[in-house]
Formats: C-alpha cells, sequence, structure tokens
C-alpha cells in the first residue's frame, strides 16, 4: 500500500511562485507514474500533471508553461513546481499513485495541500 504525504502548499500573491512535494512510502514509487490533481470549490477535479516513472511528463494545457513536474526516485519524492500563479490556480491539490496513464487509474491519493492564490 502506497502512502503519500503532500507539502508546500499556502498563500500567495498572483504572480507568484510555490513548490509542492509528494513523499510517498513503499519500494514501488520509482515503477509507477505519479500525478498531481486540483479541486477547487464548486468544480470538478481537474488532471494537472503527470510523470512516467522514466521521467515523461504531461501538463495540462491550463497550466502549460508555468507548472512544472519532476520526481527524485532516490527520494521517493515528487514535486509540482508551480510559476507565475493566477487565481483561478487557487484549489486544493491531490498528489496521486497511478496504476495506469492510459486510461488514467489513481491507486492511492495524498491529503492533499491547499494552494491560495490571492493579493
Amino acid at each position: 500500500q502506497v502512502q503519500l504525504a503532500e507539502s508546500g502548499g499556502g498563500l500567495v500573491q498572483p504572480g507568484g511562485s510555490l513548490r509542492l512535494s509528494c513523499a510517498a512510502s513503499g519500494s514501488i514509487f520509482s515503477m509507477n507514474a505519479m500525478g498531481w490533481y486540483r479541486q477547487a470549490p464548486g468544480k470538478q477535479r481537474e488532471l494537472v500533471a503527470t510523470i512516467t516513472s522514466g521521467g515523461s511528463t504531461n501538463l495540462a494545457d491550463s497550466v502549460k508553461g508555468r507548472f512544472t513536474i519532476s520526481r527524485d526516485s532516490a527520494k521517493n519524492t515528487v514535486y509540482l513546481q508551480m510559476s507565475s500563479l493566477k487565481p483561478e490556480d487557487t484549489a486544493h491539490y491531490y498528489c496521486t499513485f497511478l496504476r495506469s496513464l492510459a486510461p488514467v487509474s489513481v491507486g492511492a491519493w495524498g491529503q492533499g495541500t491547499q494552494v491560495t492564490v490571492s493579493s
């Protein structure tokens, strides 16, 4: 059973940056894809970014050019670097362990971390 723990959320002004971290337990971390979802109040959950075990990434159109996903297999950690943040990026962000990418199948969810973009 993979367990995930996110950190790094908070309040940031528009145009600012944050880096979210997700520490995963379990030796299978390096063998699977990981992803970040977000959900804002009253909106559907959105898949923001994915990264394969080999490091290939995919980003939602809404964050391309502003967000970057990366992973450090030695630390069992995946990161979401967020730059040029906008108020519409305000949401609860969840780290996920993915069983597959096509279709996307989530094997485990973290508790999430809140990101608020506001002046």
